[in-house]
C-alpha cells in the first residue's frame, strides 16, 4: 500500500528529541504499557496502573507519553502501518474523553445532582470528534477538534435539600470546563491532547455546548457550506455510554451534509475555502522560509486529497449513500468502484496520501509540536528520509514532489483551477468561460442568438428568474453566454439550445442545476447534443433531472449495461444505508428508482448517439428490469411481515416484450406469479407478497416510479389469483381440466421465459413451456384462428390511404410476429430449433433452414423487420408518427407480405 521500504536499521527512534525526552522522564513507567501495538485494552490496563500512584490527570497525560514512545518506535522501527498509529491516537482520544467524562459527571452530579430530560430519563451528552478525530485517522500530534452536544433541554435533580439545581445546558456547561481541564490544560507532564471548539455552531463567539435541537435550528437557519464538510467526518467518540443512542444526533447531521439531489453548488464554496486557507499558508510563512513546505497546507498536501475526496462525497453522498464514510483511504476506494474516480488515479491518491501522513507523523517525532512543515536541518530530513527507507533526504524528496504534484494535478482538474484544469476540465473548450460580464438578463439579450433570444425573452419577467440569488443569475447568465457561443462555433444547434430552454425553465427553482452546468461544461455540452438530436430526452430528463451528472463519465458512451455490477452496487447502497439504519422502505424505494432512470439515461444516451443498435437497446432495457425485479423481491421479502422462509419459494415469468427480451422506453412489464410451498398459509402469503411487490415496483414516490406491471396473462386474465401454484399454472397451460387456455396465450408462451426464482422452478417453467409449444395441433384450424386475430387487430388500428404504419399495416411489424407464433406453434414439435425464445429475426431463420419458408424469404422478412424496429424506435425518440408514406418502406413491405403468404397462402 505504502510503497516505501522498511528500514533495517536499528534504534532509529532514539533520534527523536521527543523519545529522548520520555525516556529521560518516564523510564520507570515505560513498561507499564502493555507490549505490541497500543489498543483500548492495553491502555486500560496502563492507566489503571498508573492510577494506584497517580491522580487522573497525571495518569491521563503519562499514558499518552507512553503511548507516543510506543509508536515511533514501531512506526520508525518495526514498519507499522498508517492505520496502526492512527487508529492507536484515535482510541487513546477516546478513551481519555471517556474518563474525563465520567470524572465530570461524578463531580457536577455530587454539586446538582441528574441533568433530567422530559422523558424522565437522564439527559445525554455527546462529545462529537470532527474532521481525523471522527474518521479516526488522527496524527500523533493531532490536536481534536470537538462539539459537544446534548440531547434534550431541562433541569437537575440538585442535592438532596433541594440545592444545586441549575439547567441542562449549565450542567453540561460546566462538564466541557472540567472535560478541557482534564484532557487539554499544559501540566508539568504536559497535555493529553490539544482541544479546538472552534467548529462549534457559530465559531467561537457560540456557547460551548448546544442542544440537539439547537443545532438542528442552526443547520436550518445558519448553516454554512464549508460546515458541511466539517461535518462529513463527524462522530460520536465519546463517553462510551451514549454511543448506543447516538442515532438520534446522526438524524440531525445527514441531512444537513447530504442533500437529496447532486448538488454542485459545493464547488464554489470549496474553492473559496481552500484560497482561503492557501492564502493562510502564504502569510504564515512570510519571511519564514522553514514553514512554506508544509506537507498538509501546501500545494499537493494532505489537505488537498481530503478536499478531493470530500467534495465529491458532500456532492454524490445523497443519492449514493456508499459514499457516507469518514476514513480517507475508504472513501477513495468506494469513489473508484463507484466510478467516479478512475481505478489508477484513486489508488496512486491513496499512495500520497498514506507516504504524505507518514512525513507528517516523522515531523511530529522529532519535536511532539504540531508542524506539518519538513524540517530545515539536514540531520533532521535525513534521519525522516532513512526512517520511511530511502537511502538519502535527495530520493525523498524527488518521491514527496512526485506524490504533491499527483495530487495537486488532480485537485486543481476536479476544481477547474489554473489554465491547464480549465482545458482538460472543459474539453479544450475556448468558450466556456464568459468573455463579458453582464449585470442582468435585459442587458445580455441583444448579443444572443435571434431564436435563443426569442425564446428566453420572457423570462425576464418570471418570478422564479425575480426570486434567484444574485450567485444564481450570474450562473444562468453565463450560461445563456456559453450556449450563445456555441451556437456561433457551430458545436451545437439552434434546436438544441431551445429545447436545452425548454428543460430548463420549470428547474429554475433547483439552483443545483445552474451550478452543476457551469462547474461541468462537458455534461452541459453533452446534455446540448443530446437535446439537439431527439425530442423524447428532454421530456424524459424534465421527468428525472438529476441524471444528467451521468453525462460527467467519459466512458459513459462506449460501455454497456452489466447487471452484475448494477446489482452489486445496489448491494452497496442497501449496505450503506443498513449500517446508518437508514433503510426504510420509503428510502429504498427512491434509491431503486433513482438508479433506474440513471441506467435508462446511460441506454438513451448511448442511443441517441448511435452508439448502439435498436436490438442492443431493447437487450439492455430488458436486462434491467430483470435486475431490478431481481433485487426488489429480495429487498421486499426482507421487509415482508409474514416472511416465513429466508427466501421465498416463487418465480416470477416473463411474457411480452420482457419475454422476448424487446422491452422498449417506458414498456410495461407482462409477468406472471407462481408459487410452489407446502405452508399451509402459502396461498395467503404470497398474495400479500406479490401486492407488496407490485406496489414497490408502480408506486410514484418523489422520484417517480419503476415500472407499469400487467398481469393479465395469468391463469383466467384479471379474474384470476394474482399468484397461483405452479402446479396450477401448468395445468392450466396443458389444457388440463374445465379451465384451459385459449390460443391467444399459447401464442403468448411462444414469447415468454423464466425471469427469476427458484432454480427447481425454472427447470419445470421450461418443461411446461415446451409440452405447450409442441402439443399437437390441427394446423388449418391453427392457421384459421390466427389470421382472424391479425384481421381483427388491423381493423382496430385504421392507416390513412398512401401511408405505412411500420407496426399495423399489411407487410408491418405484427404480420412478422404472428406469422412467427404460427410457425412455432405448428411446427416446433418437428423442428426443435424453433422452440427457444430467441426473438423472431433468428426464429425467421431458422425456419428457413428448416424448410419451412423458401430460400431467402426467412431472411429477408427478418432485415425488413429489423428496419421497421429501427425506423419505428428512431420515430418514437424524435416523437414523430410510426406512419409514413408507402413508398418510403416499400422494399421492408413486400418482403414481409412475402412472408406472410409464405406462411398463411393469402
Amino acid at each position: 500500500m505504502t510503497g516505501i521500504i522498511p528500514s533495517s536499521v536499528p534504534n532509529l527512534s532514539t533520534y527523536s528529541r521527543l523519545v529522548q525526552r520520555l525516556r529521560r522522564r518516564y523510564a520507570n513507567e515505560l513498561h507499564l504499557l502493555p507490549e505490541g501495538a497500543p489498543v483500548l485494552d492495553t491502555m486500560q490496563t496502563c492507566f489503571k496502573a498508573l492510577r494506584k500512584t497517580y491522580h487522573c490527570a497525571d495518569a491521563l497525560r503519562m499514558l499518552r507519553q507512553l503511548v507516543m514512545e510506543r509508536l515511533v518506535v514501531m512506526d520508525c522501527e518495526q514498519g507499522a502501518s498508517l492505520e496502526v498509529v492512527t487508529r492507536a491516537v484515535t482510541k487513546l482520544g477516546e478513551f481519555t474523553l471517556d474518563i474525563a467524562f465520567q470524572e465530570a459527571q461524578t463531580q457536577l452530579d455530587a454539586n446538582h445532582g441528574i441533568p433530567i430530560a422530559p422523558s424522565g430519563e437522564r439527559a445525554v451528552l455527546w462529545i462529537v470528534g470532527m474532521g481525523k478525530f471522527g474518521a479516526r485517522e488522527l496524527n500523533v500530534s493531532s490536536d481534536i477538534d470537538l462539539i459537544y452536544v446534548y440531547d434534550e433541554d431541562g433541569e437537575t435533580t440538585g442535592q438532596a435539600d433541594g440545592r444545586g439545581r441549575i439547567s441542562n445546558h449549565d450542567y453540561f456547561a460546566k462538564a466541557v470546563k472540567l472535560i478541557y481541564a482534564l484532557i487539554g490544560d499544559n501540566t508539568d507532564h504536559g497535555f493529553v491532547f490539544r482541544m479546538d471548539l472552534a467548529l462549534r455552531p457559530n465559531g467561537n463567539s457560540g456557547p460551548s455546548v448546544v442542544s440537539r435541537q439547537a443545532l438542528e435550528e442552526y443547520f436550518l437557519v445558519q448553516g454554512r457550506e464549508w460546515e458541511r464538510f466539517a461535518w462529513l467526518k463527524s462522530r460520536v467518540v465519546a463517553p462510551f455510554s451514549a454511543k448506543a443512542n447516538a442515532f438520534e444526533l446522526r438524524d440531525t447531521v445527514l441531512p444537513f451534509v447530504f442533500r437529496r439531489y447532486l448538488d454542485y453548488r459545493v464547488f464554489e464554496s470549496l474553492r473559496s475555502l481552500h484560497q482561503q486557507i492557501r492564502k493562510h499558508a502564504i502569510t504564515q510563512s512570510a519571511g519564514r522560509p522553514e514553514r512554506a513546505n508544509d506537507v498538509k497546507l501546501s500545494r499537493g498536501g494532505i489537505r488537498e486529497i481530503e478536499f478531493t475526496v470530500q467534495l465529491l462525497q458532500v456532492v454524490r453522498g445523497g443519492q449514493f449513500p456508499e459514499l457516507r464514510t469518514r476514513p480517507t483511504l475508504q472513501a477513495l476506494q468506494r469513489l473508484s468502484q463507484a466510478n467516479l474516480m478512475p481505478a489508477a488515479t484513486a489508488e496512486a491518491m491513496a499512495k500520497a496520501y498514506v507516504f504524505l501522513r507518514q512525513v507528517e507523523h516523522r515531523i511530529q517525532y522529532l519535536d511532539d509540536q504540531q508542524t506539518h512543515a519538513l524540517p530545515t536541518h539536514d540531520q533532521d530530513l535525513n534521519w525522516l528520509a532513512l526512517t520511511l527507507g530511502f537511502g538519502d533526504s535527495c530520493d525523498f524528496l524527488s518521491q514527496l514532489d512526485a506524490h504533491r504534484e499527483l495530487v495537486a494535478h488532480e485537485f486543481d482538474r476536479l476544481l477547474g483551477l489554473g489554465d491547464k484544469a480549465e482545458h482538460s476540465g472543459n474539453g479544450d473548450c475556448n468558450s466556456c468561460t464568459p468573455k463579458q460580464d453582464y449585470v442582468d438578463l435585459t442587458s445580455l439579450l441583444p448579443d444572443l442568438n435571434a431564436r435563443l433570444r426569442e425564446r428566453v425573452m420572457h423570462w425576464c419577467e418570471q418570478p422564479l428568474i425575480r426570486a434567484l440569488r444574485d450567485d444564481s443569475v450570474q450562473r444562468l447568465l453565463k450560461l445563456l453566454q456559453r450556449t450563445n457561443a456555441w451556437i456561433e462555433d457551430g458545436r451545437i444547434t439552434e434546436e438544441a439550445a431551445v429545447r436545452w430552454s425548454d428543460w430548463m425553465e420549470p428547474l429554475l427553482r433547483r439552483e443545483s442545476y445552474l451550478a452543476l452546468l457551469i462547474e461541468r461544461p462537458r455534461v452541459h455540452e453533452q446534455l446540448m447534443r443530446l437535446l439537439g438530436l431527439a425530442r423524447w430526452p428532454a421530456k424524459y430528463l424534465q421527468q428525472h433531472p438529476g441524471v444528467i451528472d451521468e453525462l460527467a463519465g467519459e466512458a459513459l458512451l462506449a460501455e454497456r449495461f452489466v447487471p452484475a455490477e448494477f446489482e452489486e452496487e445496489l448491494e452497496r447502497r442497501l449496505a450503506s444505508l443498513q449500517s446508518t439504519g437508514q433503510a426504510d422502505e420509503e428510502t429504498l424505494l427512491n434509491l431503486l428508482r433513482r438508479a433506474h432512470h440513471a441506467e435508462v439515461f446511460r441506454t438513451l444516451a448511448r442511443d441517441v448517439e448511435g452508439r448502439i443498435t435498436v436490438e442492443q437497446v431493447a437487450d439492455d432495457l430488458s436486462a434491467l428490469a430483470d435486475s431490478l425485479l431481481k433485487i426488489t423481491s429480495r429487498w421486499v421479502w426482507q421487509h415482508f411481515k409474514q416472511r416465513h422462509r429466508d427466501e421465498p419459494q416463487f418465480a416470477i415469468l416473463a411474457y411480452g416484450k420482457l419475454g422476448g427480451k424487446e422491452l422498449g422506453y417506458g414498456s410495461d412489464l407482462d409477468i406472471v406469479f407462481v408459487y410452489e410451498d407446502a405452508h399451509e398459509r402459502a396461498g395467503e402469503i404470497y398474495a400479500a407478497y406479490v401486492r407488496k411487490l407490485i406496489n414497490w415496483l408502480t408506486v410514484k414516490t418523489g422520484d417517480g416510479d419503476l415500472y407499469e406491471i400487467d398481469t393479465a396473462l395469468r391463469p383466467n386474465g384479471s379474474s384470476g389469483l394474482l399468484v397461483s401454484t405452479f402446479d396450477a399454472y401448468a395445468d392450466y397451460q396443458g389444457q388440463r381440466g374445465d379451465n384451459t387456455a385459449w390460443t391467444w396465450e399459447h401464442q403468448a408462451m411462444t414469447r415468454a421465459r423464466f425471469c427469476l426464482g427458484a432454480a427447481d422452478l425454472k427447470i419445470r417453467f421450461d418443461s411446461v413451456r415446451a409440452s405447450v409449444i409442441n402439443a399437437k395441433r390441427d394446423v388449418a384450424a391453427l392457421r384459421q384462428e390466427i389470421v382472424a386475430m391479425r384481421d381483427k387487430m388491423r381493423s382496430a388500428h385504421p392507416v390513412k390511404p398512401n401511408l405505412f404504419d411500420v407496426k399495423h399495416s399489411a407487410g408491418g411489424m405484427v404480420d412478422v410476429e404472428f406469422a412467427v407464433q404460427f410457425l412455432v406453434l405448428a411446427h416446433a414439435h418437428q423442428q426443435p430449433t424453433l422452440l427457444a425464445n430467441v426473438g423472431n429475426i433468428a426464429l425467421l431463420l431458422n425456419a428457413e433452414q428448416s424448410g419451412l419458408l423458401p430460400v431467402g424469404v426467412g431472411e429477408a422478412a427478418g432485415s425488413a423487420y429489423r428496419e421497421l424496429r429501427r425506423v419505428q424506435h428512431r420515430a418514437r425518440l424524435d416523437e414523430q408518427p410510426t406512419q409514413v408514406p408507402c413508398t418510403e418502406l416499400d422494399k421492408e413491405c413486400a418482403a414481409i407480405q412475402s412472408l406472410w403468404l409464405a406462411v398463411f397462402g393469402h
